[in-house]
């Protein structure tokens, strides 16, 4: 079936480079553009589309409104345009909270490879965006967790010697969100590799530092990993971790894309099994595509124990899906009870 698209942006030439693109693929039919959203409005009632690409910077009233407003009249899939600057990210992640499926930077016009590139990422986002299941907002809790308001549940230990390793895509900045709030403020060092470009990562570590009780940070090079903190993988570098003495330590690199991705779960799921071995935990949330399954495999295989996120509650029940039909998945859990059945496995280390 053609996934019917609406492209709604301000700039002239912005519209005509998407519209272009769109209509390069067979499998899409662009249906209007509308350069504000009123126009926007009028163009979703007429045409109904799929999957809508929206500029967060209009005139007389913004993406986020626009966006706020269609999702309680007639929920879509959106894919948001966002500026590369640090207020564009924060109403990325604020228009990721309202229901948007994903985003991408504005296009660079500045070489036609970078260009091409950016062809074959939109209409992969727009794709993987018509396939989305749209979740309802109150789903993910938007308040601000207290910082000390849960007693450690789990054993020094387990603290010192585990090692939590977290991978996702499409859907899994609101979903990793949600995971982290449930828990509580001393547990092992987490690391995390969400798929997101360069640009983006810092803001995101800031926004889940200030909604959980952990201590949250984009990765640095060689930087030790440390109970009661969470490690978010830069954009455009892979994270992986090694182990010096009795410490891990965080390595980032910017090597050839995995599947497509950089960072990639795969390359951080690898070197959590090879450097945690038994005393690793991963969990693998909603995404598009098989990345992580490889890093899945080979964690299950060193002893540690892995989870996959049910599909009820995927944005896409894809990078979980391909884990899962290798039989590499200890458990598979919605994730409303994720975390508590992640801690209990933690806190079942601590008894024995």
């Amino acid at each position: 079936m053609t996934i019917k698209v609406l492209v709604v942006d301000d700039s002239a030439l912005i519209r005509s480079l998407l519209g272009k693109m769109i209509e390069s693929d067979p499998e899409m039919s662009l249906v209007g553009m509308a350069a504000d959203a009123y126009m926007a409005k009028d163009m979703v009632n007429q045409f109904r589309p799929d999957v809508i690409t929206l500029d967060i910077e209009m005139p007389k009233v913004d993406g986020l409104t626009f966006l706020d407003r269609l999702m309680k009249a007639r929920p879509t899939a959106v894919v948001m345009i966002s500026a590369l600057t640090e207020e564009g990210a924060d109403a990325t992640f604020n228009a990721l909270a309202l229901g948007a499926v994903d985003f991408i930077p504005k296009p660079k016009l500045d070489s036609p490879q970078g260009f091409n590139e950016y062809q074959d990422l939109i209409l992969e986002k727009i794709k993987s965006a018509a396939r989305a299941k749209l979740l309802k907002a109150p789903q993910i809790p938007a308040t601000n967790a207290p910082k000390s308001s849960i007693k450690p549940a789990l054993s020094q230990r387990t603290v010192n010697t585990q090692l939590v390793a977290i991978g996702a895509s499409t859907g899994g900045t609101e979903a990793i969100l949600y995971l982290l709030q449930q828990l509580p403020a001393v547990m092992p060092p987490i690391v995390i590799t969400q798929h997101m470009p360069a640009g983006f990562t810092r803001t995101f570590a800031e926004r889940l530092n200030k909604l959980t009780r952990l201590k949250v940070k984009q990765a640095e090079d060689g930087e030790k990993l440390l109970p009661c903190n969470a490690y978010v993988a830069p954009g455009d570098m892979h994270l992986e971790i090694i182990k010096v003495g009795g410490s891990f330590k965080a390595k980032l690199s910017q090597g050839e894309k995995i599947s497509g991705h950089r960072p990639s779960v795969d390359v951080l799921f690898n070197s959590v099994a090879q450097y945690a071995g038994a005393n690793a935990t991963a969990v693998i949330l909603t995404g598009m595509g098989k990345d992580g399954a490889d890093g899945m495999e080979a964690i299950a295989k060193h002893g540690g124990k892995t989870f996959a996120q049910g599909e009820q509650s995927c944005v896409v029940f894809g990078m979980p899906k391909e884990a899962i039909k290798r039989g590499v998945v200890h458990q598979v859990v919605e994730l409303p009870q994720l975390a508590d059945k992640l801690l209990n496995y933690l806190a079942s280390l601590s008894r024995d």
